[in-house]
């Protein structure tokens, strides 16, 4: 049933977006000849096309989104006129994958599309929930809009990726989509790439144990809670022999680096921006604790976060915010904290410093988890199960 599939992706380049590039590869060992439309890095993916393992890339110069709403306007409406250019430069495909946010691509798909072609919507984040967490502007008239195009798109798909249950559960019930129809394709990180390498004792800065935070750093990631978790460990525990490192960058990386000041932590905390893998690596490797400190609300509550997957992947113990699929993803690889409590989450991070035993089990376990019944394995064969739906539909 293979043909020609066009995945259309606006918050990150491609192979920079893991998920995409899994998928991507994942449709070319099936036998699909796969076109993917993105905006183009900064510092990576910066080439206007690429083919890369066989895979078509096309890029759009995007500058991302300041100033808050407005500034989504300008930078969505941009991305949309690049993204219906190039789509008509590749021209007739079996396939549209749209992988939101934003909840726009279908509009592309519906001017491009050509009797039958199929919609695939690969709902990478609730929108709704992403508005109503990053902005905190209550259910306003945006907020009502972004409702409408999110089920706008559940209408034009012939199929829905859901990246977890309780996404799939969404598409169901305020999607209102069949259950035959909806599909879920876990985010998984390709295990092949986490691998352990020596520790370098120098990240420590000469203290016995290593934290670890990785990820992007917005408004909704909870990296300020992580910050106020670790004053906490040395304010209210009385524990400095650690140091903490936060790889990542995001539109609040300047502003925790400010924080960091504000806590006096600027001798505990190293903030690195985003480094190369072998880097990660290294940094992954010499850790002792990660942090998932992704505070409650809507969006994080159902969200699969994937520093969490990755962390498992390297067979590190985590702490977490009691969170619903926190909860799935890590099961017994993770300590929960009561959502939002920087304290308990301080004391957790403690207990796991003083027990190495535990550390390395809880480290086994997610390795584990991440090898079998959450390995990009499955998630790739229920990809090519949506995509068979999709023709057959």
């Amino acid at each position: 049933m293979a043909g020609r599939a066009l995945i259309l992706v606006e918050n990150l380049s491609v192979p920079f977006d893991r998920r995409v590039w899994q998928e991507s590869k994942a449709l070319r060992d099936a036998g699909w000849e796969v076109h993917v439309i993105c905006p183009q890095g900064t510092k990576r993916d910066t080439e206007p096309y690429a083919e890369i393992d066989g895979v078509h890339i096309h890029r759009y110069p995007l500058t991302a989104a300041t100033g808050g709403p407005k500034g989504y306007v300008k930078e969505y409406g941009l991305a949309l006129w690049h993204t219906y250019r190039l789509a008509r430069r590749v021209g007739k495909v079996d396939v549209i994958h749209a992988c939101n946010p934003p909840d726009l691509l279908y509009l592309v798909a519906k001017l491009v599309r050509r009797k039958g072609t199929k919609f695939i919507f690969d709902q990478h984040d609730l929108c709704p929930e992403l508005y109503e967490s990053r902005f905190n502007r209550g259910r306003d008239l945006l907020y009502r809009a972004v409702c409408r195009l999110e089920k706008s798109t559940y209408q034009a798909a012939d199929i829905v990726i859901s990246t977890n249950e309780s996404y799939r559960q969404v598409a169901l019930t305020r999607g209102g989509k069949r259950p035959e129809d909806v599909f879920v394709v876990r985010s998984a990180p390709a295990v092949e790439r986490f691998r352990e390498v020596p520790p370098d004792p120098a990240l420590k800065h000469g203290k016995q144990h290593l934290l670890c935070y990785l990820g992007v750093m917005g408004p909704q990631d909870g990296v300020d809670y992580a910050l106020r978790a670790i004053a906490a460990l040395r304010d209210e525990l009385d524990r400095t022999d650690w140091h903490a490192v936060f790889v990542g960058g995001g539109d609040t990386f300047d502003e925790m680096v400010e924080l960091s000041r504000q806590l006096d932590l600027s001798d505990l905390v190293t903030f690195t921006g985003r480094i190369p893998d072998e880097e990660l690596l290294t940094v992954l490797s010499s850790a002792d604790v990660c942090l998932a400190p992704d505070p409650l609300n809507p969006l994080n509550d159902v969200s699969t976060m994937n520093k969490i997957m990755e962390y498992m992947a390297m067979a590190k113990p985590i702490v977490s915010f009691d969170l619903v699929e926190a909860k799935v993803s890590a099961g017994e690889a993770a300590l929960y904290a009561r959502p939002n409590d920087t304290s308990e989450f301080a004391k957790l991070i403690a207990g796991l410093l003083d027990d190495p035993a535990e550390r390395t089990r809880m480290g086994r376990l997610g390795q584990e988890r991440v090898r079998g019944p959450l390995s990009w394995e499955n998630s790739r064969k229920a990809l090519i199960a949506a995509y068979e739906a999709a023709i057959r539909s």
